[in-house]
Order: structure tokens, then sequence, then C-alpha cells
């Protein structure tokens, strides 16, 4: 863990507008001070991220978040007693104090307060909103470890707060309370189920597919997306995918296949030639998945193969979140006949 001088010297960037990059439960932040537009500036500017994509916010406890949005409804009180540390982020009426750019312009901000010992002892020295989207190029795989930070962005971050492998590996659910019944915008660590457990049901927005503001980050139809071209597959493309990889003899495949499913089974004993790439063995349990996803799609990229296959995950609600980011970073097999 960090000693004090590194957590000071973190604090002493983010205050005179640098930016740092900070372990969090999900992924890696790539952090500035939320009031500081220079500073925010920077952030899209290293990322090369599109300006109508807003940016979380971060914060070390409500009271924090109380100051920098106009509204705390009693959901916005149920959700952060029962999932705040954690990866739930809000989107509330902001004040005037965070800059247009972290809401791409739009009068509401995302905001969360995470749950790693490293990021939350950063936030409640620094004492205010810090902005901080995935620590990697924009649209690229997120980071789960620092040196993944540091081959994406390496010098353009001013330091690294290294807090280890991240426990949750995907991204933070995001939650609208600015609407008269709250909506789930995007999947992510707390399940649907255990929102409307608090809340009651919840509206599901489809995705926007033109660049117009969004209301959340990741809302992109593509995003979270390996170098390599991606492509998912279930049971009932086996027979297309025995003739593509037929067809692509000597090129080399990186399968993601799912451990103990009957694809995974009949992949191995099939004829398809996968000696030519590699099988990545994926866990069979959501939340294990989850956080090795994000990790072998990097590992699949540093083959350099032709194109990557991920078996398709059970449609059950627990899968969600996953099913979601896999979405974003491949497209159907058909695409790729």
């Amino acid at each position: 863990m960090h000693g004090h001088s590194e957590i000071e010297r973190a604090v002493e960037i983010l205050r005179s507008g640098g930016l740092v990059a900070f372990a969090t439960e999900t992924v890696y932040g790539l952090g500035a001070d939320a009031t500081n537009p220079r500073a925010v500036g920077r952030v899209f500017a290293v990322k090369g991220r599109l300006a109508s994509n807003p940016l979380i916010v971060h914060v070390a406890d409500v009271s924090i978040a109380r100051r920098y949005v106009t509204a705390w409804p009693e959901s916005a009180e149920l959700l952060s007693r029962s999932f705040w540390p954690g990866p739930l982020t809000m989107v509330l009426p902001k004040t005037e104090q965070i800059v247009p750019a972290v809401t791409a312009g739009l009068p509401a901000v995302a905001i969360r307060c995470p749950d790693h010992p490293v990021a939350l002892e950063l936030l409640q020295k620094f004492a205010g909103p810090v902005a901080a989207p995935s620590a990697n190029r924009s649209n690229r795989v997120s980071p789960t470890t620092a040196e993944h930070v540091r081959r994406d962005l390496g010098d353009n971050v001013d330091l690294i707060l290294d807090g280890g492998d991240c426990r949750v590996g995907i991204e933070s659910t995001v939650i609208d309370l600015t609407s008269s019944r709250p909506a789930i915008l995007r999947p992510g660590g707390i399940s649907r189920q255990r929102l409307e457990q608090l809340l009651g049901p919840l509206e599901s927005p489809a995705a926007s597919q033109h660049p117009a503001p969004a209301l959340s980050p990741g809302l992109q139809p593509v995003h979270y997306a390996p170098a390599a071209p991606a492509f998912r597959f279930g049971v009932s493309d086996l027979t297309r995918l025995q003739n593509l990889f037929r067809s692509q003899l000597g090129r080399s495949n990186v399968l993601l296949i799912i451990d103990g499913t009957e694809l995974a089974t009949q992949l191995r004993e099939s004829p398809i030639p996968i000696n030519s790439g590699a099988i990545i063995v994926m866990p069979a349990s959501a939340d294990d998945y989850a956080r090795r996803l994000y990790a072998a799609f990097r590992e699949a990229d540093e083959q350099r193969p032709s194109a990557i296959w991920v078996q398709q995950p059970p449609h059950e609600t627990s899968w969600d979140a996953v099913r979601d980011r896999i979405a974003r970073a491949t497209r159907p097999v058909l695409d790729a006949s």
C-alpha cells in the first residue's frame, strides 16, 4: 500500500492541475480536479476522448458528493447507504463548480464513491471532486493493473498510484436519478436485481447510436474494444466458425471460451485447427469472468492475432454487465464471413 508521502504528492499534483492515475475496485481511473477546466481538458486530450462523452466524478463520501449536486433525492440516500463505497454511480443535477466539460455540457453529473483503500485515501485528502474516466486511450480496453496504465498512457500521467489488480474488473453500474423513475444507464458491478430490491422497477434506456452528449460514460455502441477485430459467437455459430477457421489456416486466432460449457468441450474436440491460435479459458462465474475480461483482451491482443473470438456468456441477469461489455467490444460472427 502507499506511504503517506506518495498520496500527499498525488494530492498536490491534483491541486496544481495535474493528472493522477489511481486504482479503484472497478478499473484504474485517470484523475483530475473536476473544478479545474484546464485539468479536465488534459484528461480528454490524453485519452483522445470525445467531448460528448462525460466523465464520472469520484468523491470520498456522501458529504462531499452533496456539495457538488443541487438535489439529493431519497433514492440517492438509500443507494449511497447501501452501495457506497462501491461500484455504483448516480447521475444527479450538478452545481456550477463542476466544470461543464466534465458533464459534456449537460446539467447533471455522474458521481460515485469508490471502494478501494488507495482511491479513498487520495479522495479523503484531496477533499474535493475528482473526474476520473478509465486510465486508457479512448475506446480501448480499460486498465485493471498499473502496468496497463503505463503501457497505454506512459508519460502523459504525472503519477500512477499502484493499488494492485482491480477486484471487480469492469466499470460501475450507472443509475440516472434525474427523472421521475430511476433508470439504469449502464450495467456494472451492482446488479439490476439488487437495485430493484431497494427502489422497485427501473427504466432501462437504449444505448445511444449518435455522438450527442450522453447522460453517462460507457454508452457508445463501440467501447472497451481490443485492437484486433473481435467477434462474439454462440453454440449455433460453431459450423460457421469451423469454416472460417479452415479458410484462415496459418493466421493466428485467439478464442476466449468459458470453462466447463458444452461449447468449450465441443471446441476442444472439434476439427478446428486451434493450434494456429490460442485458447484463453475464462472463469464460469460472472464475477470472476468480469474481473478477468479486460486482462484477457489485452493478453489476446499481445499475440497480434488476425481475430479474437469471444464465446457469448449465458443469458442470465448476473451476466448483464459482462454481456454489455462484450457486445460493445465485439461484432457478431456473421460480420466475419
